[in-house]
Protein backbone atom coordinates (compact mmCIF):
# COMPACT_ATOMS: atom_id res chain seq x y z
CA UNK A 1 0.00 0.00 0.00
CA UNK A 2 1.42 3.66 -0.79
CA UNK A 3 2.17 6.04 2.04
CA UNK A 4 -0.33 8.10 1.60
CA UNK A 5 1.11 10.86 4.06
CA UNK A 6 2.98 12.38 1.52
CA UNK A 7 1.15 13.89 -1.90
CA UNK A 8 1.06 10.58 -4.52
CA UNK A 9 1.94 12.74 -8.16
CA UNK A 10 0.48 10.49 -11.21
CA UNK A 11 1.03 10.38 -14.32
CA UNK A 12 -1.06 13.52 -15.43
CA UNK A 13 0.90 15.82 -13.05
CA UNK A 14 4.05 14.12 -14.43
CA UNK A 15 3.04 15.27 -18.09
CA UNK A 16 1.71 18.23 -16.64
CA UNK A 17 5.35 18.88 -14.98
CA UNK A 18 7.04 18.05 -18.41
CA UNK A 19 4.96 20.76 -20.19
CA UNK A 20 5.41 23.29 -17.66
CA UNK A 21 9.23 22.87 -18.02
CA UNK A 22 9.12 23.90 -21.72
CA UNK A 23 5.66 26.44 -22.04
CA UNK A 24 6.55 27.87 -25.28
CA UNK A 25 7.32 24.43 -27.37
CA UNK A 26 5.06 23.10 -29.80
CA UNK A 27 3.06 20.48 -27.85
CA UNK A 28 0.40 19.55 -30.07
CA UNK A 29 -0.99 20.02 -34.01
CA UNK A 30 -4.17 19.60 -35.46
CA UNK A 31 -4.63 21.05 -38.87
CA UNK A 32 -3.66 24.49 -38.81
CA UNK A 33 -3.73 24.77 -34.97
CA UNK A 34 0.13 24.68 -32.73
CA UNK A 35 -0.82 24.39 -28.99
CA UNK A 36 2.21 25.40 -26.65
CA UNK A 37 2.74 23.20 -23.87
CA UNK A 38 2.07 25.83 -21.64
CA UNK A 39 -1.32 26.33 -23.50
CA UNK A 40 -1.98 22.93 -22.99
CA UNK A 41 -0.96 22.81 -19.36
CA UNK A 42 -3.27 25.77 -18.67
CA UNK A 43 -6.23 24.51 -20.46
CA UNK A 44 -6.38 21.24 -18.44
CA UNK A 45 -5.45 23.28 -15.25
CA UNK A 46 -8.69 25.22 -16.25
CA UNK A 47 -10.74 22.03 -17.34
CA UNK A 48 -9.92 19.91 -13.99
CA UNK A 49 -11.21 23.48 -12.21
CA UNK A 50 -14.24 23.84 -14.19
CA UNK A 51 -15.16 20.52 -13.54
CA UNK A 52 -14.65 20.36 -10.35
CA UNK A 53 -17.07 23.25 -9.98
CA UNK A 54 -19.90 21.11 -11.36
CA UNK A 55 -19.85 18.51 -8.87
CA UNK A 56 -17.07 15.98 -10.42
CA UNK A 57 -15.04 14.21 -7.74
CA UNK A 58 -12.46 11.51 -7.49
CA UNK A 59 -13.71 8.29 -7.52
CA UNK A 60 -16.08 9.13 -10.38
CA UNK A 61 -16.46 7.79 -13.65
CA UNK A 62 -15.96 10.38 -16.56
CA UNK A 63 -16.73 9.34 -19.99
CA UNK A 64 -15.08 10.86 -23.78
CA UNK A 65 -16.75 10.59 -26.41
CA UNK A 66 -14.68 12.15 -28.75
CA UNK A 67 -12.06 11.79 -31.23
CA UNK A 68 -8.77 12.99 -32.09
CA UNK A 69 -8.70 17.02 -30.89
CA UNK A 70 -6.21 18.87 -28.64
CA UNK A 71 -9.16 19.10 -26.27
CA UNK A 72 -9.68 15.38 -25.51
CA UNK A 73 -6.37 15.38 -24.80
CA UNK A 74 -6.70 18.37 -21.80
CA UNK A 75 -10.26 16.96 -20.94
CA UNK A 76 -8.73 13.77 -19.99
CA UNK A 77 -6.10 14.62 -18.09
CA UNK A 78 -7.85 17.23 -16.24
CA UNK A 79 -10.40 14.10 -15.03
CA UNK A 80 -7.10 12.54 -14.67
CA UNK A 81 -6.00 15.22 -12.08
CA UNK A 82 -9.34 14.96 -10.05
CA UNK A 83 -8.72 11.42 -9.71
CA UNK A 84 -11.83 9.85 -11.74
CA UNK A 85 -11.82 7.44 -13.91
CA UNK A 86 -11.88 8.04 -17.31
CA UNK A 87 -13.91 5.40 -19.95
CA UNK A 88 -12.92 6.54 -23.54
CA UNK A 89 -15.44 5.09 -25.84
CA UNK A 90 -14.55 3.98 -29.69
CA UNK A 91 -16.69 6.37 -32.40
CA UNK A 92 -17.07 3.31 -34.30
CA UNK A 93 -19.40 1.40 -32.37
CA UNK A 94 -23.53 1.58 -32.24
CA UNK A 95 -25.45 3.54 -30.10
CA UNK A 96 -26.85 0.61 -28.02
CA UNK A 97 -23.05 0.01 -27.30
CA UNK A 98 -22.18 2.92 -26.25
CA UNK A 99 -25.47 2.83 -24.11
CA UNK A 100 -24.54 -0.26 -22.57
CA UNK A 101 -20.94 0.77 -21.78
CA UNK A 102 -22.47 3.92 -19.94
CA UNK A 103 -24.72 2.01 -17.93
CA UNK A 104 -22.02 -0.30 -17.12
CA UNK A 105 -19.61 1.95 -16.00
CA UNK A 106 -22.07 4.62 -13.79
CA UNK A 107 -20.96 7.83 -16.09
CA UNK A 108 -21.55 11.15 -13.92
CA UNK A 109 -20.49 13.36 -16.84
CA UNK A 110 -20.35 12.62 -20.28
CA UNK A 111 -17.66 14.67 -22.23
CA UNK A 112 -18.71 15.13 -26.38
CA UNK A 113 -16.98 15.95 -29.21
CA UNK A 114 -19.16 18.38 -31.12
CA UNK A 115 -18.92 16.02 -33.92
CA UNK A 116 -20.81 13.63 -31.77
CA UNK A 117 -23.42 16.13 -30.74
CA UNK A 118 -26.37 14.43 -31.87
CA UNK A 119 -25.23 10.90 -30.87
CA UNK A 120 -24.99 12.15 -27.38
CA UNK A 121 -28.50 13.71 -27.46
CA UNK A 122 -29.94 9.72 -28.03
CA UNK A 123 -27.75 8.77 -25.56
CA UNK A 124 -28.83 11.01 -23.23
CA UNK A 125 -32.67 9.21 -23.85
CA UNK A 126 -30.99 6.05 -22.95
CA UNK A 127 -28.83 6.48 -20.05
CA UNK A 128 -29.69 8.94 -17.31
CA UNK A 129 -26.64 11.34 -17.27
CA UNK A 130 -25.96 13.75 -14.75
CA UNK A 131 -24.31 16.09 -17.27
CA UNK A 132 -23.38 16.13 -20.80
CA UNK A 133 -20.10 18.77 -21.42
CA UNK A 134 -18.73 19.50 -25.24
CA UNK A 135 -15.80 20.13 -26.21
CA UNK A 136 -15.75 23.64 -27.59
CA UNK A 137 -18.56 24.47 -30.46
CA UNK A 138 -20.27 27.67 -27.78
CA UNK A 139 -23.70 28.09 -27.14
CA UNK A 140 -26.06 25.04 -27.22
CA UNK A 141 -28.38 22.87 -24.78
CA UNK A 142 -25.13 21.64 -23.10
CA UNK A 143 -22.57 23.21 -21.38
CA UNK A 144 -19.12 24.20 -22.91
CA UNK A 145 -16.02 23.18 -21.28
CA UNK A 146 -13.69 24.73 -23.52
CA UNK A 147 -15.15 27.83 -22.38
CA UNK A 148 -15.82 26.70 -18.81
CA UNK A 149 -12.77 26.26 -18.29
CA UNK A 150 -11.78 29.67 -20.02
CA UNK A 151 -13.68 31.33 -16.64
CA UNK A 152 -10.86 29.63 -14.40
CA UNK A 153 -7.82 30.29 -13.13
CA UNK A 154 -4.56 28.50 -14.74
CA UNK A 155 -2.49 28.06 -12.16
CA UNK A 156 -1.14 24.42 -10.82
CA UNK A 157 -4.26 22.16 -9.89
CA UNK A 158 -2.84 19.87 -7.30
CA UNK A 159 -3.93 16.35 -7.90
CA UNK A 160 -6.66 14.29 -5.94
CA UNK A 161 -5.77 10.54 -7.48
CA UNK A 162 -4.65 7.81 -5.10
CA UNK A 163 -2.53 4.98 -5.97
CA UNK A 164 -5.27 2.32 -5.97
CA UNK A 165 -7.82 4.80 -7.52
CA UNK A 166 -9.14 3.77 -11.24
CA UNK A 167 -7.51 6.27 -13.67
CA UNK A 168 -8.70 4.00 -16.74
CA UNK A 169 -11.36 1.74 -17.52
CA UNK A 170 -10.73 0.11 -21.57
CA UNK A 171 -13.34 -1.35 -23.22
CA UNK A 172 -12.69 -4.30 -25.56
CA UNK A 173 -13.88 -3.94 -29.01
CA UNK A 174 -16.90 -5.65 -28.89
CA UNK A 175 -15.54 -7.99 -31.63
CA UNK A 176 -16.46 -11.29 -29.70
CA UNK A 177 -19.62 -10.11 -27.65
CA UNK A 178 -20.55 -7.57 -25.54
CA UNK A 179 -17.50 -5.23 -24.23
CA UNK A 180 -15.96 -5.81 -20.93
CA UNK A 181 -14.60 -3.08 -18.55
CA UNK A 182 -11.15 -3.28 -18.09
CA UNK A 183 -9.76 -1.43 -14.81
CA UNK A 184 -5.98 -0.39 -14.20
CA UNK A 185 -4.70 2.37 -11.21
CA UNK A 186 -2.88 5.05 -11.53
CA UNK A 187 0.03 3.55 -9.86
CA UNK A 188 -0.23 0.79 -12.74
CA UNK A 189 0.34 3.78 -15.35
CA UNK A 190 3.83 3.10 -17.37
CA UNK A 191 5.22 4.63 -20.28
CA UNK A 192 5.84 2.52 -22.97
CA UNK A 193 8.68 1.85 -25.34
CA UNK A 194 12.04 2.77 -25.36
CA UNK A 195 13.55 5.91 -24.30
CA UNK A 196 12.80 8.01 -27.39
CA UNK A 197 14.90 11.30 -25.99
CA UNK A 198 18.50 9.00 -26.49
CA UNK A 199 17.82 10.21 -30.72
CA UNK A 200 16.15 13.51 -30.26
CA UNK A 201 12.99 15.11 -29.52
CA UNK A 202 10.00 12.70 -31.27
CA UNK A 203 7.63 14.02 -33.20
CA UNK A 204 4.37 11.28 -32.97
CA UNK A 205 1.92 10.90 -35.56
CA UNK A 206 -1.13 9.85 -33.87
CA UNK A 207 -3.69 8.67 -36.68
CA UNK A 208 -5.81 6.20 -34.94
CA UNK A 209 -8.05 6.51 -32.31
CA UNK A 210 -6.73 7.98 -28.96
CA UNK A 211 -8.65 5.66 -27.15
CA UNK A 212 -6.62 2.44 -28.34
CA UNK A 213 -2.98 2.38 -27.73
CA UNK A 214 -2.04 6.13 -29.90
CA UNK A 215 -3.49 7.71 -27.06
CA UNK A 216 -0.41 6.05 -24.45
CA UNK A 217 2.03 6.81 -27.05
CA UNK A 218 0.67 10.57 -27.01
CA UNK A 219 1.01 10.31 -23.34
CA UNK A 220 4.83 8.78 -23.24
CA UNK A 221 5.53 11.47 -25.84
CA UNK A 222 4.04 14.58 -23.99
CA UNK A 223 5.65 13.35 -20.88
CA UNK A 224 9.39 13.20 -22.67
CA UNK A 225 9.52 16.54 -24.08
CA UNK A 226 8.32 15.62 -27.82
CA UNK A 227 5.44 17.03 -30.05
CA UNK A 228 2.36 15.06 -30.90
CA UNK A 229 0.73 15.23 -34.39
CA UNK A 230 -3.23 14.47 -34.76
CA UNK A 231 -5.05 13.24 -37.59
CA UNK A 232 -8.81 13.01 -37.36
CA UNK A 233 -8.79 9.51 -38.44
CA UNK A 234 -6.36 7.15 -40.74
CA UNK A 235 -6.49 7.91 -44.23
CA UNK A 236 -3.37 6.83 -46.00
CA UNK A 237 -2.29 9.34 -47.99
CA UNK A 238 -3.30 12.12 -45.40
CA UNK A 239 -0.36 9.87 -43.57
CA UNK A 240 2.21 10.01 -45.98
CA UNK A 241 1.81 13.30 -46.46
CA UNK A 242 1.94 14.14 -42.60
CA UNK A 243 4.94 12.01 -42.26
CA UNK A 244 6.45 14.07 -44.80
CA UNK A 245 5.46 17.26 -43.94
CA UNK A 246 5.74 17.24 -39.65
CA UNK A 247 9.20 15.38 -39.56
CA UNK A 248 7.72 12.29 -38.03
CA UNK A 249 9.50 10.25 -36.16
CA UNK A 250 7.27 8.08 -34.41
CA UNK A 251 3.56 6.30 -35.37
CA UNK A 252 1.79 3.28 -34.03
CA UNK A 253 -0.64 1.74 -36.28
CA UNK A 254 -2.51 -2.05 -36.61
CA UNK A 255 -0.50 -4.24 -39.13
CA UNK A 256 -4.15 -3.88 -41.61
CA UNK A 257 -3.39 -0.07 -41.50
CA UNK A 258 0.52 -0.57 -42.23
CA UNK A 259 -0.81 -2.32 -45.31
CA UNK A 260 -2.85 -0.05 -46.47
CA UNK A 261 0.18 2.54 -46.17
CA UNK A 262 2.38 0.09 -48.38
CA UNK A 263 -0.50 -0.09 -50.91
CA UNK A 264 -1.05 3.49 -51.32
CA UNK A 265 0.01 4.92 -55.09
CA UNK A 266 1.99 7.70 -53.63
CA UNK A 267 4.38 5.17 -51.45
CA UNK A 268 7.24 5.06 -53.23
CA UNK A 269 7.32 9.10 -53.65
CA UNK A 270 6.43 9.94 -49.77
CA UNK A 271 9.85 10.84 -48.06
CA UNK A 272 9.59 8.82 -44.37
CA UNK A 273 13.38 9.34 -44.09
CA UNK A 274 12.61 10.89 -40.49
CA UNK A 275 10.61 7.89 -39.17
CA UNK A 276 12.65 6.40 -36.41
CA UNK A 277 10.03 3.98 -34.67
CA UNK A 278 7.29 2.44 -36.25
CA UNK A 279 5.38 0.53 -33.82
CA UNK A 280 3.22 -2.10 -34.94
CA UNK A 281 0.38 -4.44 -33.14
CA UNK A 282 -3.22 -5.29 -31.95
CA UNK A 283 -3.85 -8.06 -33.94
CA UNK A 284 -1.99 -10.41 -36.42
CA UNK A 285 0.67 -9.31 -39.04
CA UNK A 286 1.94 -11.16 -42.23
CA UNK A 287 5.64 -11.72 -41.95
CA UNK A 288 5.39 -11.38 -45.91
CA UNK A 289 4.27 -7.68 -45.84
CA UNK A 290 6.63 -7.07 -42.88
CA UNK A 291 9.63 -7.74 -44.59
CA UNK A 292 8.66 -5.82 -47.71
CA UNK A 293 7.58 -2.81 -44.98
CA UNK A 294 11.08 -3.33 -43.86
CA UNK A 295 12.36 -3.25 -47.51
CA UNK A 296 10.40 0.24 -47.37
CA UNK A 297 10.87 2.05 -44.19
CA UNK A 298 14.18 0.71 -43.36
CA UNK A 299 14.95 -1.17 -39.69
CA UNK A 300 12.11 0.73 -37.72
CA UNK A 301 9.62 -1.50 -37.19
CA UNK A 302 8.69 -2.39 -33.99
CA UNK A 303 6.17 -4.68 -32.59
CA UNK A 304 4.76 -4.79 -29.46
CA UNK A 305 2.17 -7.36 -27.88
CA UNK A 306 -0.08 -6.54 -25.20
CA UNK A 307 -3.68 -6.59 -24.04
CA UNK A 308 -5.77 -4.47 -22.50
CA UNK A 309 -6.15 -6.74 -19.61
CA UNK A 310 -1.89 -7.50 -19.32
CA UNK A 311 -0.28 -4.96 -20.58
CA UNK A 312 3.12 -4.83 -22.51
CA UNK A 313 3.64 -9.04 -22.76
CA UNK A 314 6.66 -8.85 -25.42
CA UNK A 315 8.62 -6.64 -28.36
CA UNK A 316 10.33 -7.58 -31.93
CA UNK A 317 13.12 -4.65 -31.82
CA UNK A 318 13.72 -3.62 -35.29
CA UNK A 319 17.12 -5.50 -35.06
CA UNK A 320 14.70 -8.60 -35.21
CA UNK A 321 12.86 -7.58 -37.89
CA UNK A 322 15.49 -9.35 -40.73
CA UNK A 323 13.79 -9.93 -43.94
CA UNK A 324 16.52 -12.73 -44.18
CA UNK A 325 15.10 -14.40 -41.29
CA UNK A 326 10.99 -14.72 -41.56
CA UNK A 327 11.20 -17.41 -38.70
CA UNK A 328 11.30 -14.07 -36.39
CA UNK A 329 8.81 -12.35 -38.16
CA UNK A 330 6.46 -14.71 -36.92
CA UNK A 331 7.29 -13.96 -33.37
CA UNK A 332 5.61 -11.55 -31.33
CA UNK A 333 9.74 -10.74 -29.71
CA UNK A 334 11.17 -11.77 -26.38
CA UNK A 335 9.26 -10.84 -23.29
CA UNK A 336 9.75 -7.39 -21.48
CA UNK A 337 11.31 -7.20 -18.39
CA UNK A 338 9.48 -7.67 -15.54
CA UNK A 339 7.35 -9.60 -17.20
CA UNK A 340 6.44 -13.55 -16.29
CA UNK A 341 5.02 -16.16 -18.79
CA UNK A 342 3.72 -19.03 -18.12
CA UNK A 343 2.34 -21.69 -21.44
CA UNK A 344 -0.31 -23.53 -19.55
CA UNK A 345 -2.19 -26.59 -20.98
CA UNK A 346 -5.82 -26.87 -20.39
CA UNK A 347 -5.22 -28.43 -16.71
CA UNK A 348 -3.32 -25.49 -16.01
CA UNK A 349 0.06 -27.40 -16.06
CA UNK A 350 3.16 -25.07 -17.44
CA UNK A 351 4.55 -26.57 -21.10
CA UNK A 352 8.29 -26.54 -21.73
CA UNK A 353 9.64 -24.46 -24.74
CA UNK A 354 7.87 -24.73 -28.35
CA UNK A 355 4.88 -26.65 -27.10
CA UNK A 356 1.34 -24.93 -27.69
CA UNK A 357 -0.74 -23.73 -24.63
CA UNK A 358 -2.54 -20.82 -23.49
CA UNK A 359 -0.56 -17.80 -22.84
CA UNK A 360 -0.57 -16.66 -19.21
CA UNK A 361 0.79 -13.28 -18.12
CA UNK A 362 2.01 -12.07 -14.48
CA UNK A 363 3.50 -8.09 -14.22
CA UNK A 364 2.84 -4.77 -12.48
CA UNK A 365 0.83 -3.89 -15.21
CA UNK A 366 -1.97 -6.61 -15.24
CA UNK A 367 -5.26 -5.50 -14.53
CA UNK A 368 -7.25 -5.15 -11.31
CA UNK A 369 -10.18 -6.66 -12.90
CA UNK A 370 -13.39 -6.18 -15.12
CA UNK A 371 -16.07 -3.07 -14.06
CA UNK A 372 -18.22 -5.15 -11.50
CA UNK A 373 -17.89 -8.17 -13.11
CA UNK A 374 -16.00 -10.45 -10.35
CA UNK A 375 -17.03 -14.05 -11.98
CA UNK A 376 -15.52 -12.74 -14.97
CA UNK A 377 -12.45 -11.60 -12.98
CA UNK A 378 -11.86 -14.79 -11.13
CA UNK A 379 -12.27 -16.54 -14.42
CA UNK A 380 -8.86 -14.93 -16.47
CA UNK A 381 -7.13 -13.78 -12.87
CA UNK A 382 -6.30 -17.04 -10.54
CA UNK A 383 -3.28 -16.97 -8.44
CA UNK A 384 -1.97 -13.22 -9.89
CA UNK A 385 -1.55 -15.15 -13.61
CA UNK A 386 -3.91 -13.27 -16.23
CA UNK A 387 -5.21 -15.75 -18.82
CA UNK A 388 -5.14 -14.46 -21.56
CA UNK A 389 -7.04 -16.52 -24.48
CA UNK A 390 -4.10 -16.54 -26.50
CA UNK A 391 -3.10 -19.60 -27.88
CA UNK A 392 0.96 -19.34 -28.48
CA UNK A 393 4.65 -20.93 -27.36
CA UNK A 394 8.13 -19.78 -26.37
CA UNK A 395 10.95 -21.18 -27.87
CA UNK A 396 14.08 -21.76 -26.42
CA UNK A 397 15.68 -18.74 -26.97
CA UNK A 398 12.48 -16.61 -25.33
CA UNK A 399 10.69 -15.74 -28.25
CA UNK A 400 6.90 -15.70 -27.80
CA UNK A 401 4.85 -16.79 -30.97
CA UNK A 402 1.09 -16.23 -31.37
CA UNK A 403 -0.94 -18.90 -33.26
CA UNK A 404 -4.33 -18.38 -32.35
CA UNK A 405 -7.04 -16.70 -30.39
CA UNK A 406 -9.03 -19.70 -27.86
CA UNK A 407 -12.19 -18.02 -29.59
CA UNK A 408 -10.86 -17.68 -32.96
CA UNK A 409 -9.30 -21.48 -33.04
CA UNK A 410 -11.37 -23.75 -35.54
CA UNK A 411 -11.72 -27.06 -34.51
CA UNK A 412 -12.14 -29.42 -37.04
CA UNK A 413 -12.16 -33.40 -37.62
CA UNK A 414 -8.75 -34.34 -36.55
CA UNK A 415 -7.95 -31.99 -34.58
CA UNK A 416 -7.30 -27.77 -34.44
CA UNK A 417 -6.59 -25.21 -37.47
CA UNK A 418 -4.81 -22.04 -35.76
CA UNK A 419 -6.08 -18.58 -38.24
CA UNK A 420 -3.00 -17.13 -37.76
CA UNK A 421 -0.78 -20.22 -39.57
CA UNK A 422 -3.23 -20.19 -42.04
CA UNK A 423 -3.60 -16.50 -42.59
CA UNK A 424 0.37 -16.74 -42.56
CA UNK A 425 0.77 -19.17 -45.64
CA UNK A 426 -2.37 -17.43 -47.58
CA UNK A 427 -0.47 -13.91 -47.10
CA UNK A 428 2.62 -15.55 -48.77
CA UNK A 429 0.98 -16.08 -52.62
CA UNK A 430 2.23 -12.91 -54.31
CA UNK A 431 -1.15 -12.27 -55.42
CA UNK A 432 -2.54 -12.22 -52.27
CA UNK A 433 -2.44 -8.63 -50.24
CA UNK A 434 -4.15 -9.77 -47.32
CA UNK A 435 -6.50 -12.57 -45.42
CA UNK A 436 -8.74 -13.44 -42.87
CA UNK A 437 -9.48 -17.28 -41.60
CA UNK A 438 -12.52 -18.26 -39.09
CA UNK A 439 -15.05 -20.80 -38.57
CA UNK A 440 -18.35 -20.99 -39.85
CA UNK A 441 -20.67 -24.03 -38.96
CA UNK A 442 -22.23 -25.84 -42.03
CA UNK A 443 -25.55 -27.40 -42.40
CA UNK A 444 -24.98 -29.92 -39.71
CA UNK A 445 -23.36 -27.52 -37.02
CA UNK A 446 -19.67 -28.53 -37.78
CA UNK A 447 -17.28 -25.70 -38.16
CA UNK A 448 -16.09 -25.39 -41.76
CA UNK A 449 -12.39 -23.11 -42.33
CA UNK A 450 -13.71 -20.03 -44.05
CA UNK A 451 -11.15 -17.35 -45.56
CA UNK A 452 -11.61 -14.00 -46.63
CA UNK A 453 -8.93 -13.07 -49.16
CA UNK A 454 -8.00 -9.85 -50.51
CA UNK A 455 -5.98 -10.40 -54.04
CA UNK A 456 -3.66 -7.86 -55.34
CA UNK A 457 -5.68 -5.36 -58.15
CA UNK A 458 -3.90 -7.44 -61.51
CA UNK A 459 -4.30 -11.18 -59.66
CA UNK A 460 -5.31 -13.83 -61.80
CA UNK A 461 -4.76 -16.70 -58.39
CA UNK A 462 -8.35 -18.60 -57.39
CA UNK A 463 -9.67 -20.91 -55.08
CA UNK A 464 -8.27 -23.84 -56.30
CA UNK A 465 -4.92 -22.64 -56.54
CA UNK A 466 -5.14 -21.54 -53.16
CA UNK A 467 -6.79 -24.42 -51.96
CA UNK A 468 -3.93 -26.51 -53.28
CA UNK A 469 -1.30 -24.50 -51.94
CA UNK A 470 -2.74 -24.58 -48.17
CA UNK A 471 -2.85 -28.48 -48.72
CA UNK A 472 0.88 -28.71 -49.89
CA UNK A 473 1.60 -26.81 -47.15
CA UNK A 474 -0.44 -27.39 -44.46
CA UNK A 475 -2.14 -30.81 -45.06
CA UNK A 476 -5.58 -31.44 -45.84
CA UNK A 477 -7.30 -30.30 -42.53
CA UNK A 478 -6.09 -26.74 -43.10
CA UNK A 479 -7.34 -26.64 -46.22
CA UNK A 480 -9.97 -23.68 -46.48
CA UNK A 481 -13.90 -25.36 -47.50
CA UNK A 482 -14.67 -21.48 -48.73
CA UNK A 483 -12.75 -19.05 -49.87
CA UNK A 484 -14.60 -15.57 -50.32
CA UNK A 485 -12.66 -12.75 -52.39
CA UNK A 486 -13.24 -8.99 -51.30
CA UNK A 487 -11.80 -5.92 -52.12
CA UNK A 488 -11.05 -5.12 -48.41
CA UNK A 489 -11.54 -6.60 -45.10
CA UNK A 490 -14.15 -4.49 -42.79
CA UNK A 491 -11.78 -3.04 -39.72
CA UNK A 492 -13.20 -2.50 -36.66
CA UNK A 493 -13.35 1.17 -34.87
CA UNK A 494 -9.27 0.54 -33.96
CA UNK A 495 -8.18 -1.12 -37.08
CA UNK A 496 -8.71 -4.93 -36.40
CA UNK A 497 -10.10 -7.09 -38.99
CA UNK A 498 -13.68 -7.50 -37.94
CA UNK A 499 -13.97 -11.05 -37.88
CA UNK A 500 -17.66 -10.82 -35.84
CA UNK A 501 -18.78 -9.42 -39.05
CA UNK A 502 -17.25 -11.67 -41.25
CA UNK A 503 -18.41 -14.50 -39.64
CA UNK A 504 -21.76 -12.95 -39.40
CA UNK A 505 -21.62 -12.63 -43.73
CA UNK A 506 -20.49 -15.76 -43.96
CA UNK A 507 -22.83 -17.76 -41.47
CA UNK A 508 -25.59 -15.90 -43.37
CA UNK A 509 -24.42 -17.40 -46.64
CA UNK A 510 -24.09 -20.77 -45.54
CA UNK A 511 -26.83 -23.72 -46.15
CA UNK A 512 -30.06 -23.70 -43.31
CA UNK A 513 -28.95 -26.12 -40.29
CA UNK A 514 -30.70 -29.25 -40.61
CA UNK A 515 -33.15 -29.84 -37.22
Amino acid sequence: MHDTTEHFRSHVEEILDALGREPDREALVHGARRVSAGELRGLVHGMARALQSRGVKRGQTVTLLAGNLPETIAARYAAGLLGCAVNHLYGGLSADVHADILRDVETRALIVDPAYRERAADLAQRVPLEQVLLLGGGAGRDPDLVQLAAGQSTEVFAGEAQPEDICTIRHTGGTTGHPKAICTTFEQWVSVGPDWLEQGQARALVCTTLAHAAGIMADTTLHRGGTVVLLDEFEPGAVLDAIERERITHMFLLPPLLYQLMDHPGIDRADTSTLRMLTYGGCASSPARLAAAVRRFGPVLNQFYGQNEAGGISVLSPQDHDPRRPELLRTAGKIMDGVEVSVRDSDGRDLPAGEHGEICVRSPQVMKGYWKQPELTAEVLRDGWLHTGDIGFVDTDGYVTIVDRLKDMIVVVGGHVYTVELEDVLNSHPQVLQSAVLGVPDASLMERVHAVVVRTPDAEVGEDELRAMVRDRKGPMYEPAGIEFVDALPLTDVGKPDKKLLRARAAAMAPTPRP
